[in-house]
């Protein structure tokens, strides 16, 4: 007989046991030649060797389902037990299949034109700019790579930032300290992870720093190594500040840049290092530049009409 633990690393265990051990007993039934015993992370599991080798394996399975999905039912559960040659293996990238999974299961895929081109050209480029109008899903797509590349260990952590710049508000006049002034500029950006990462798991990360988000100004001087890092509202950098944030890049890194310059908060267009970095930077290799149109607007169909609304009023 031969005894062993095995940790069920970086996941709540009540994912894979069930309320109330719902769907570890359904996994003991499937092998009832062996010991089982559940304690907080860890599986001692007694036997023979064989056995116990074929239960890590599906465990394995079980929890590579649940990284990828953000859930698994008692059904998968059955499935993924009885097809011994069904293994889970992150998505490539292809734009007909989903970038992620969100915390309910549902897919999250990139839908329009320029979604898709940020996509592939993601495969290819560690720079990339994404510029156009609001409600494009330049951000959201951009963080669902990034979790994508969280989840299959492409990098160790992902950066979020933002330029904390007025729009026509005064920070000096808000309530709490500086972290609390700064929390809803950045507020888009946690909305999007909650999408992708079960709270708890978040929480987590952002506790540990796998997750961080701050501030353009907490840039300064960093070197970002093995990391998923979006500058968002990058149309409210100054060229100094976008040269600033692209020399962080270190070794193992992917940047993508997002922002719509036709929302600019600064004194005048020719301020906005994106709109500048469009210019500057459109010949190097390693580096793509994606513009959005109003064709890659997916919120409520009124957004399309307003946008459209504003560019004839400007023209």
């Amino acid at each position: 007989m031969t005894e062993k633990i095995i940790y069920l690393d970086g996941i709540d265990p009540v994912n894979i046991y069930g309320v109330k051990n719902k769907h570890l007993d359904k996994i003991k039934g499937f092998f009832p030649k062996l010991k089982i015993v559940a304690r907080g992370n860890e599986l001692k599991v007694i036997g023979e060797e064989e056995e116990i080798n074929d239960f890590e394996l599906k465990i394995n399975i079980l929890v590579d389902y649940y990284h990828k999905y953000n859930l698994i039912h008692e059904e998968d559960i059955e499935q993924l037990l009885f097809d011994t040659s069904h293994q889970i293996s992150a998505s490539n990238g292809d734009f007909k299949e989903p970038i992620i999974y969100g915390n309910t299961g549902k897919p999250i895929y990139a839908r329009t034109v320029n979604q898709v081109s940020l996509v592939k050209e993601y495969k290819t480029n560690d720079i990339l700019l994404a510029f156009g109008p609001a409600g494009t899903g330049k951000t959201y797509t951009a963080i669902a790579l990034a979790v994508r590349a969280l989840k299959n260990k492409e990098v160790r952590r992902i950066v979020l930032t933002r330029p904390a710049v007025e729009a026509g508000e005064h920070l000096g006049f808000l309530p709490g300290d500086v972290k609390e002034k700064l929390d809803p500029y950045l507020q888009p950006l946690y909305d999007a992870l909650r999408d992708m990462i079960p709270v708890k798991k978040l929480a987590l990360y952002l506790e540990d720093g796998t997750i961080q988000i701050a501030p353009l100004a907490y840039m300064r001087g960093r070197t970002l190594e093995n990391a998923f890092v979006i500058l968002d509202e990058a149309q409210n950098t100054t060229m100094n500040q976008l040269k600033m944030f692209l020399t962080r890049m270190g070794q193992n890194s992917k940047f993508v840049v997002t922002g719509d310059i036709t929302q600019i908060d600064l004194p005048s267009i020719n301020d906005s290092g994106l709109w500048q970095a469009t210019r500057i930077l459109d010949n190097i290799e390693g580096i793509a530049i994606i513009e959005f149109d109003i064709r890659d607007i997916v919120r409520n169909k009124l957004v399309k009409d307003i946008v459209k609304a504003y560019e004839k009023k400007e023209d």
